[in-house]
């Protein structure tokens, strides 16, 4: 489910955030789970706990999790709602405008990216 197969581009506390997140969206973790314990995900991962602390961190912050004393963190039902909602707004607002910029100055015509999408997924996208 979760892999330390971390980049340069990005702090470990931000990856692993998003290894998280991501885990959410596909469903790897479900509402009302319970997430490993810091230790736990920081000996399994091979980072320092305060850097799988700080992550989850941010995941409190986000509403996505809740911290229950005594027995640690769990999914807040209505996590992945909200997940795929925000995920669906940053890839529209700050992805898809690169994406389209690429698009352009490569000089790809959008029909030719229809029928090629079409081709890869067996027309799922028509």
């Amino acid at each position: 489910m979760i892999t330390s197969d971390w980049t340069d581009d990005q702090p470990i506390y931000r990856q692993l955030r998003d290894k998280v997140v991501n885990a959410i969206i596909d469903g790897d973790l479900k509402e009302g789970e319970p997430l490993p314990s810091v230790r736990a995900i920081a000996v399994d991962l091979q980072i320092n706990p305060i850097t799988a602390s700080k992550a989850y961190q941010e995941l409190v912050a986000e509403d996505l999790v809740e911290k229950r004393r005594g027995l640690g963190m769990f999914i807040i039902e209505g996590a992945r709602g909200k997940v795929l909602s925000n995920e669906r707004r940053r890839f529209l607002e700050e992805d898809w405008p690169r994406i389209l910029e690429r698009i352009d100055s490569l000089g790809i015509d959008p029909q030719d990216l229809l029928a090629t999408s079409a081709e890869k997924t067996g027309g799922r996208n028509e």
